[in-house]
């Protein structure tokens, strides 16, 4: 039977101490904005920006930007930020390059930036961790959760079980980009994902040339 992590997750949501503190890590500004929204009113959340996987120093700033801008605006967070690790995700996807998206090396990828996230809200403090990637449709939230729970039970600190695509989440995400005026990207980050998107959008143009 697949299990309802949104469920999980309200059931936590209705029983956890106001104010709790939680760090949720974010890959971007966009994705963290539905999810904030769901978690303002019941955790203190402080967004830990931790994406080694963007290869693009360029790209990455600009994303961390965007993000700071957004908790500023908002007033729904604290930031903390860190060191922008590209080497980590390169080990981490090493032997996996030719993987298709969505496959081992995002598994690796995720384990990756939630080993980090527990690993730092166990050292700061934190009660409870979590994360926005599975408010994406291209994530798997089934890999999302088995990962930060374990992390979460290596470092002592509690995982929020979450989907937070249900209940409209990720559409929620795109009214709130566009109220805000946030950049959205069409790639996760790394250069596969980017090499992916790249192909896919020549694609459509050859096909709408075709027409």
């Amino acid at each position: 039977m697949k299990e309802n992590y949104d469920k999980k997750m309200q059931a936590v949501c209705g029983s956890v101490e106001k104010g709790t503190k939680l760090l949720l890590h974010s890959c971007c500004a966009p994705c963290s904005s539905a999810c904030l929204e769901a978690l303002k009113d019941v955790f203190a959340v402080t967004v830990f920006y931790y994406n080694p996987n963007i290869d693009d120093e360029e790209e990455y700033r600009k994303r961390k930007a965007e993000q700071i801008r957004f908790l500023a605006e908002t007033g729904w967070a604290d930031f903390l930020d860190c060191d922008h690790d590209a080497a980590a995700f390169a080990r981490a996807a090493a032997g996996l390059e030719a993987e298709p998206e969505r496959g081992k090396r995002c598994y690796r990828c995720y384990a990756l930036r939630l080993e980090e996230t527990a690993r730092t809200a166990a050292e700061r403090g934190f009660s409870w961790f979590c994360t926005t990637l599975s408010l994406s449709p291209y994530k798997n939230a089934d890999w999302i959760n088995e990962l930060g729970g374990a992390a979460g039970e290596r470092y002592g600190v509690r995982f929020l079980p979450s989907d937070f695509k249900k209940r409209g989440g990720y559409y929620r995400s795109l009214d709130l980009s566009k109220e805000y005026g946030l950049y959205r990207q069409d790639f996760c980050g790394c250069s596969y994902s980017r090499a992916e998107a790249e192909k896919k959008r020549a694609e459509r143009k050859t096909d709408g040339a075709g027409i």
